[in-house]
């Protein structure tokens, strides 16, 4: 029995219209509020889940192209739709969709923000990232063209230099492939193409190692070792900026030096023992 009325609600799917997808959807789950057989009352959720699929697949398709196969998008459209199905009460709500299809969106974009990011940007930058998308299409309609950045930063209401952060952090979806040509005639690659330790790899390389101890550094002794190191000044000349002596600042480099050192390579552990020759 369950199954027949499963089959009868799927087989004229393609063509229902939205009022009577809508009505066969709310008079099954009204049907299912009232059934008292946990079995065909799963029967009944199944089959509205069947009626309204593709709505979650619609879902699923506008963030495709972003770094995760379009398969596993569908997959958690459809898993939202299931969640919205099993919670939605058609006693007090009065079409399914306009609760489902929130949920199944933030089934997607959850699944965006645990798998989808190469490089995890903040928080703010993903979700305003989403509001972009929006806000563009939404411009596109109202304008009959690609909105221009003055027109998207004051419909956002954003600062400029926010939206240009997220619009920068775009590629985090998918990152470029170091295996791509980098032209045609040479045959070499992108990743051919990084610089080399001469080039400044060495001291990007330092500046990620150092970028956490210095933040662990009081303001004075970060700001003595960026006069020492950045702009080259002489313990001297650092002297008079604090009004102290040079064998003062002689002290401070030392005293932070060693300190960023035993961040960084805080030695064996406790009864190692020495390190091998």
């Amino acid at each position: 029995m369950a199954v027949s009325s499963s089959r009868a609600v799927r087989a004229p799917d393609q063509r229902l219209s939205h009022d009577e997808r809508q009505d066969r959807t709310r008079d099954l789950l009204l049907q299912a509020a009232s059934e008292p057989d946990p079995a065909r009352r799963q029967d009944l959720l199944g089959a509205v889940v069947e009626l309204n699929r593709r709505v979650a697949m619609a879902v699923a398709r506008r963030y495709a192209g972003r770094g995760i196969p379009l398969d596993d998008l569908q997959q958690v459209a459809c898993e939202g739709l299931v969640k919205a199905v099993q919670r939605f009460d058609a006693a007090h709500e009065r079409d399914l969709l306009d609760y489902a299809v929130p949920t199944i969106r933030g089934e997607v974009l959850r699944h965006f923000r645990d798998q989808g990011w190469a490089v995890r940007p903040p928080r703010r930058i993903q979700e305003l990232q989403q509001r972009m998308r929006i806000t563009a299409e939404e411009l596109r309609l109202t304008l009959g063209r690609e909105p221009t950045a003055n027109e998207m930063t004051e419909a956002l209401g954003v600062d400029r230099a926010d939206q240009d952060e997220a619009a920068a952090a775009r590629g985090c979806f998918q990152p470029t492939s170091l295996d791509l040509p980098a032209d045609a005639a040479s045959g070499s690659t992108l990743g051919d193409l990084l610089p080399a330790a001469r080039d400044g790899y060495d001291a990007a390389e330092a500046r990620a190692v150092l970028e956490t101890p210095l933040r662990l550094l009081d303001a004075r002794d970060r700001r003595v070792i960026y006069l020492r190191f950045v702009e080259e000044r002489t313990q001297s000349e650092i002297g008079d900026e604090f009004g102290v002596t040079q064998a003062t600042v002689s002290r401070w480099l030392r005293e932070s030096l060693g300190r960023l050192r035993s961040t960084i390579d805080p030695g064996p552990a406790p009864g190692a023992g020495p390190a091998p020759a």
